[in-house]
């Protein structure tokens, strides 16, 4: 069950010297290292987390731009990051918890049953008058034991059988849905049946809106309790924020980590473009 954490409510528990290890896992397209920027000032005692390196893995072209990670790669990276069997873990970022979804959603169906996420990400915690630490931060190592992710996670080709089953959303931007531009990935459009949206419509600067605006915009994409659904994004990192805004609603999204990096790097996959989920104008 996703879980926020105010910034007054984690200061507490630090506070008391609670079982917390805190992640900071900041990331974004522009800048995918976080580390220069963590080392300048940071959540005190919170941890780097490389959303790249630790929460993904480097693959080939058609596995998509962010797989997820080896199992053995995970447990050793969980416990570098001092996580012990039982701790309470909180994640943030400074990029409208993008990482940190990511990031909670890979620690909590590999098995860390306690993860939270920071309300407002670092922009909160600083805006609640709180201090940063600087410099690096290399715990003890920790003791918690992480599993193979139990979640049904989709492959490209049960996203390609998806929306006759169920609601398949995407979460990118809608001009990216439409095929009308495509920054990063080979080709522009989405998957055909699927349904857009997107990301700024879940957000309101930092922080998710509320469990009842965000039910009423995941009942306006078809996606009400008892239907199957799942997301997709560019790479699968904005799919995880999208799961995570959809069970503060009271809803499951299952995950297709390849998205459409993986979608539109596979040879012969169509492609829809425009407003209508049924409109194929071509293949991969």
């Amino acid at each position: 069950m996703a879980q926020l954490i105010t910034p007054a409510e984690l200061d507490l528990l630090l506070g008391a010297g609670a079982p917390v290890r805190v992640l900071d896992v900041r990331y974004r397209l522009d800048k995918p290292d976080g580390s220069a920027d963590h080392a300048a000032g940071h959540v005190p005692g919170a941890v780097y987390v490389d959303l790249e390196s630790e929460l993904s893995r480097h693959g080939a072209a058609h596995e998509g731009r962010h797989p997820l990670p080896a199992l053995d790669d995970l447990q050793d990276a969980v416990r570098r990051w001092g996580v012990g069997a039982g701790d309470t873990v909180v994640v943030y970022d400074d990029a409208r918890a993008l990482g940190a979804s990511r990031a909670w959603w890979v620690l909590t169906r590999s098995g860390i049953a306690d993860v939270r996420l920071l309300d407002g990400g670092l922009r909160g915690w600083i805006d609640a008058g709180l201090a940063l630490e600087p410099g690096a931060v290399e715990p003890a190592p920790g003791d918690a034991v992480v599993h193979e992710i139990a979640e049904p996670v989709l492959s490209i080709d049960d996203a390609a059988a998806y929306p006759s089953s169920g609601v398949l959303v995407d979460v990118r931007a809608a001009e990216r849905y439409r095929g009308e531009v495509e920054p990063i990935d080979p080709i522009a459009g989405h998957i055909p049946g699927a349904v857009n949206l997107p990301t700024s419509e879940y957000m309101d600067g930092e922080r998710f809106r509320d469990a009842a605006t965000l039910a009423d915009l995941f009942a306006g994409a078809g996606i009400v309790p008892g239907v199957a659904a799942a997301a997709y994004c560019g790479s699968g990192v904005t799919a995880a924020q999208a799961a995570f805004a959809a069970e503060l609603a009271g809803l499951e999204l299952a995950l297709y980590p390849g998205s459409w990096s993986q979608w539109s790097n596979s040879p012969g996959r169509p492609v829809a473009t425009g407003a209508a989920p049924a409109e194929v104008t071509g293949t991969v």
